[in-house]
């Protein structure tokens, strides 16, 4: 299979960008104008990426995930990465794809600057981001508007 990483472009939407998203949460009405709005926004900065893993025979996006960086005082005014919204596509698991993506953030992290990554997950999902290099630490608190 020829699967290609590399960061998110315009045309995306219309490989299947917000539909892989949806199998992670919910993504609500996203147009393509609204889209592109985003996308061009983000663009902009140097403090994030995100990446895709396309199925190129299909044309398809089949995975993705994001890193934010954060621009700190502490740690002589160091960075720290957030990894987000990792998702693949159901159909694809199983094929290391997640930690391709997840590899390929912690690669830009580094490349950055950054001090430490950081990524919240569900309980279900520690093993495998532990695989991945991560370790636990801690816990999350979340409040939602």
């Amino acid at each position: 299979m020829d699967f290609v990483v590399r960061d998110l472009e315009k045309g995306d939407f219309r490989k299947g960008f917000p539909e892989i998203l949806s199998q992670l949460t919910t993504v609500g009405n996203v147009s393509l104008e609204s889209f592109t709005a985003r996308f061009e926004e983000i663009n902009l900065s140097p403090d994030y990426k995100t990446v895709v893993i396309e199925d190129s025979e299909k044309q398809r996006i089949i995975a993705t995930a994001t890193l934010l960086i954060e621009r700190k005082f502490i740690r002589g005014c160091g960075k720290a990465g957030h990894i987000e919204d990792v998702v693949v596509d159901q159909t694809y698991r199983g094929k290391c794809l997640g930690q391709r993506v997840i590899e390929a953030l912690l690669e830009a992290a580094r490349e950055a600057g950054c001090y430490k990554v950081i990524l919240d997950c569900a309980e279900a999902n520690a093993a495998f981001y532990e695989k991945c290099g991560l370790t636990r630490k801690e816990i999350q608190m979340v409040k939602y508007f």
